[in-house]
């Protein structure tokens, strides 16, 4: 099978790479294809791959090329991991942002915003080129926001683009390890939005243990969502949030410690990955020595504003391992090509799941896998609270959609004023002029 990477200078790839090679089955990857605008981006990850792959048998080959149309034929498996104006870009977005008071973070409030409408005009013409030159292919989703990304190339794809995000599998992971269960045997019960999302049960052997964990506050204080949003609260919800739910339930605390940070998040990676990226133009240096140092770092320093907000300090050993995304990737690959049934909590089309929301609107919750696609979970409905913020959330992303898709300013100013944490009509215009004249992709906003 050949896999695409879109993205393919990306930092994180070689975690898929490394995933691929651990897969010596029958009807497993045999070529991966990266794609990228950015050749020495793409020159980079192909020495770290080819170093990944060393004495590994059977190895999936590697080619790399900056023609998207090449990349796409004969694919059986798209991932889409791009960027849209670079980790600059996401710099951009959180500065004007915070400089309004409101939060600037990758995917939520402002920041996503801004980012979903550089996004989606892109994916959307990339859905379109898939649909064309490889009709049959199955595209799994990564890139941000994953939510609204993977509805924006469900209206051209339907059912065969699947998003994927590691942030509940990693919630559910230590969960279930805090209740002395393998994450491999319990089941998880989650829904809600990407980055929006709540785990309401986890059963073990038939049985819910979250009440378990609920009542012991010693235990519930020891993980990292434990820590971050504290036990009192938790129990208030009776259930445990996404981390990024953090930025709504703390968003005071969240903006302040943004704002008077050293750098954001968004300035931190681009600043790091310069300098790996740098020094991968080197010929002496050891590649992949080098992208570990730098993933090291990167997982280490993981939410450190919120956490600093907490007043929570480093990251515990046990909570820097991912839910994995690249494993979520490759089991979903397996369960479609080979029909090896799997139960992964993905980001597809709602159908009948969740009442509040229509058909067609993505949201993340458990699915089974098979041969023919992802089929979401019944799950029981939603609190009244959680209603309110997927409906609220979902009503922005879908004025967003509406904005690339009409290019209009006053739509974007609406998805930006709806949001539930930008609180104010005047910031939401102040917002698009200030993305519009950084950003050289949202030239379209014109009327």
């Amino acid at each position: 099978m050949k896999l695409t990477i879109l993205g393919g200078g990306g930092f994180r790839v070689p975690l898929v790479y490394g995933a691929l090679l651990g897969d010596h089955a029958e009807g497993r990857v045999t070529h991966v294809t990266l794609y990228d605008l950015d050749e020495g981006r793409l020159s980079a990850i192909a020495r770290v791959l080819a170093e990944q792959g060393e004495g590994v048998p059977d190895a999936p080959g590697v080619t790399a090329t900056t023609d998207l149309d090449e990349a796409l034929r004969g694919a059986d498996f798209v991932f889409s991991a791009i960027r849209v104006g670079g980790l600059e870009g996401r710099a951009a977005d959180e500065r004007i942002a915070l400089a309004e008071g409101v939060l600037g973070q990758e995917t939520v409030g402002a920041g996503g915003i801004a980012y979903g409408l550089r996004t989606v005009p892109v994916a959307v013409h990339i859905a379109r080129r898939i649909a064309e030159l490889a009709p049959d292919a199955w595209v799994i989703n990564f890139t941000n926001p994953a939510g609204l990304v993977t509805e924006a190339m469900s209206r051209i794809l339907g059912d065969r683009v699947v998003g994927i995000c590691d942030s509940p599998v990693g919630l559910g992971r230590r969960v279930a390890r805090i209740l002395g269960a393998d994450p491999d045997e319990a089941w998880i019960d989650y829904v809600g939005l990407n980055h929006l999302g709540w785990l309401r049960g986890l059963r073990i052997a038939g049985r819910d243990e979250l009440p378990r964990l609920l009542a012991d506050e010693e235990a519930l204080g020891s993980f990292e969502e434990g820590r971050l949003f504290g036990p009192e609260w938790l129990r208030s919800l009776g259930s445990i949030p996404n981390e990024y739910l953090h930025y709504y339930y703390f968003n005071r605390e969240a903006v302040h410690a943004y704002r008077t940070a050293e750098r954001t998040r968004g300035a931190y990676l681009r600043d790091q990955q310069a300098g790996f990226y740098e020094e991968m133009g080197k010929p002496d240096t050891g590649a992949l020595d080098a992208w570990h140092r730098t993933l090291a770092d990167r997982e280490a320093t993981y939410m450190a504003a919120n956490r600093k907000a907490a007043g929570i300090g480093e990251r515990d050993e046990e909570d820097l391992e991912s839910g994995g995304y690249e494993k979520v990737a490759l089991a979903l690959m397996r369960a479609v090509a080979r029909n090896e049934r799997a139960t992964l909590i993905l980001n597809v089309r709602n159908g009948t799941t969740l009442a509040s929301l229509d058909a067609d609107a993505v949201i993340e919750v458990p699915c089974f896998v098979d041969a023919n696609g992802a089929h979401p979970v019944s799950v029981s409905p939603l609190p009244y609270h959680a209603v309110g913020l997927v409906t609220a959330v979902k009503a922005v992303e879908r004025e967003v959609l509406a904005a690339a898709e009409s290019g209009s300013r006053a739509t974007a100013v609406k998805a930006f004023a709806l949001h539930p944490l930008v609180d104010s009509v005047t910031v939401a215009r102040r917002l698009v002029e200030g993305y519009t004249a950084e950003h050289a992709g949202l030239a379209y906003l014109r009327h």
